[in-house]
């Protein structure tokens, strides 16, 4: 792994995908048209070998953005400062475009959960988040964005709306807000909320960078729940809801996730270049 002298260009509002490694070489070989790849952190923590040899070559040739699923900024266990470490010495190697994390907890009693879960959204958990984002940013030496959550259940201490939440906390800290329009539609679906005026509530001007992903629906007796699976397309109701986003936030960075049951990666680029043509749409429209 190499040492770069400064951060990447700025990732322009336009399109990229997740790089993962069953696309690693048609991506380095086609090198196609794409604006950016956004990879997850954690998986580069290791030193050497395959994943850093293709992410070195393509840093070279797309901006970067590290997206992490770690560093558990909602929980009460202490930051893991290794974790930090790792992080930190990953992103002065390639000096991504864009950092983030997502709105959430992973570990108690230093047990992890391996998932993302829902903190209770209060007024002490928005100073405990603001602190631990604080520290991180500190450490960095750069802005990190936090991501919303896609959740399953309302916990019935929460005092505050994510949207107040979010907004809060990146006056307070400088962060950004990465706005994932899956996670909104999921939650909206779930806990039948109005997901446009979700999106109408979001401080656009912390808005850094959009997401786009699949969900699956899941039944149960008495209803279905929306999954934030990340392995399907986009559907055309949160395609419709990323209009509105472009409407009311304006163009943004847009990654098109794709973490498991990957395609092939013609209909990744696919993803990518409908997210384009709308952006496209939005800037026609404006003008």
């Amino acid at each position: 792994m190499s040492s770069r002298d400064a951060i990447a260009n700025p990732i322009p509002a336009d399109a990229g995908i997740g790089l993962r490694g069953d696309h690693y070489r048609r991506v380095d070989a086609e090198r196609p048209n794409v604006a950016f790849l956004e990879v997850h952190s954690e998986n580069y923590f290791g030193r050497g070998g395959v994943p850093h040899y293709y992410l070195e070559r393509l840093g070279t040739r797309y901006p970067l953005s590290f997206h992490g699923v770690g560093l558990s900024l909602g929980s009460t266990d202490p930051l893991d400062e290794n974790h930090l470490d790792r992080l930190r010495e990953l992103e002065q190697a390639y000096r991504p475009a864009l950092v983030s994390e997502h709105l959430s907890w992973s570990s108690v009693g230093g047990v992890f959960t391996n998932d993302l879960l829902p903190l209770p959204l209060t007024l002490e958990s928005l100073d405990h988040f603001s602190r631990r984002v604080d520290h991180v940013q500190s450490r960095l030496g750069r802005r990190l964005l936090v991501e919303n959550p896609s959740t399953y259940l309302e916990l019935t201490d929460s005092r505050i709306d994510e949207t107040e939440f979010l907004n809060t906390l990146a006056a307070r800290t400088g962060c950004g807000i990465l706005l994932d329009v899956n996670n909104v539609f999921v939650c909206a679906t779930n806990h039948d909320f109005d997901a446009n005026a979700y999106i109408e509530a979001i401080d656009a001007d912390s808005v850094a960078e959009i997401h786009l992903a699949g969900h699956v629906e899941n039944r149960f007796d008495g209803g279905t729940i929306l999954i934030d699976s990340h392995n399907r397309p986009v559907c055309d109701a949160v395609w419709k809801l990323y209009r509105h986003a472009l409407a009311y936030v304006g163009p943004r960075p847009t990654l098109v996730e794709w973490d498991s049951d990957l395609p092939a990666l013609d209909e990744l680029l696919d993803h990518a270049a409908h997210a384009r043509a709308l952006l496209e749409e939005h800037r026609a429209v404006a003008a």
